[in-house]
């Protein structure tokens, strides 16, 4: 093999073109280009309206995946549950700017939308962000938009009072027993420890989907 590689090396040197033949082979396997019309131009209009409004307070995503904005609480018990999400995407996701936390997203409907099959598509997304807690926002596609009316629009997601706390949480019951449940996840917590910090040593449950979930109770609660 090494004998095989040591000839085709020197091959190349003696006929260049042989080298160029096997980069043109590979760049013709691979059939991509880069798309002009990332955004169309209804949700590049949009997104113009949006950034002048929200400015530097937020982060705006487009086209993002629904399988990186949400996560199945139990995997292997629910793999069609991350297939059904996994080809699915929302038109845009905004942020909070310093801890990339989602606020809320952003669905634009074209006539496209009237079709039964997207109609059941747009259900389940609705019924994933409903269950999830992120706040949907679903707008008609227009030629232009009016910044009054997309400011008024999503006044509700952007106001100081919007915050973990606010938004709708599963009502899950504490697991009989000592082993608190997560209240995002309903599944059983488990036992950590502090690893640094003032508070280093000190035991406390975290969520079995960390770091994806981040919710923590103090183990005192459950003695």
């Amino acid at each position: 093999m090494a004998v095989a590689k040591e000839k085709s090396g020197c091959l190349s040197i003696i006929f260049p073109f042989l080298k160029r033949s096997q980069r043109e082979t590979t760049s013709k396997a691979l059939p991509y280009r880069l798309r002009d019309d990332f955004l169309s131009p209804a949700e590049f209009s949009f997104y113009k309206v949006l950034s002048s409004l929200v400015g530097a307070r937020l982060t705006i995503q487009s086209k993002v995946r629904l399988a990186d904005v949400f996560f199945v609480a139990r995997p292997h018990e629910n793999v069609a549950y991350f297939n059904r999400i996994a080809q699915k995407h929302l038109d845009f996701l905004i942020c909070d700017s310093v801890t990339m936390k989602p606020l809320f997203g952003v669905e634009l409907d074209d006539a496209s939308h009237k079709q039964s099959d997207r109609q059941e598509r747009d259900e389940f997304v609705e019924n994933v962000c409903k269950v999830a807690g992120l706040p949907l926002l679903r707008l008609p596609v227009q030629r232009e938009y009016n910044s009054r009316e997309i400011a008024a629009k999503i006044a509700p997601f952007v106001s100081e009072k919007v915050s973990a706390s606010t938004l709708p949480q599963p009502d899950v019951n504490k697991q009989a027993g000592s082993v608190p449940v997560c209240p995002k996840c309903g599944i059983p917590m488990i036992l950590r420890t502090v690893a640094q910090g003032e508070h280093k040593g000190k035991l406390f449950y975290g969520c079995q989907n960390y770091p994806r979930c981040r919710e923590v109770k103090p183990v005192t609660t459950y003695k």
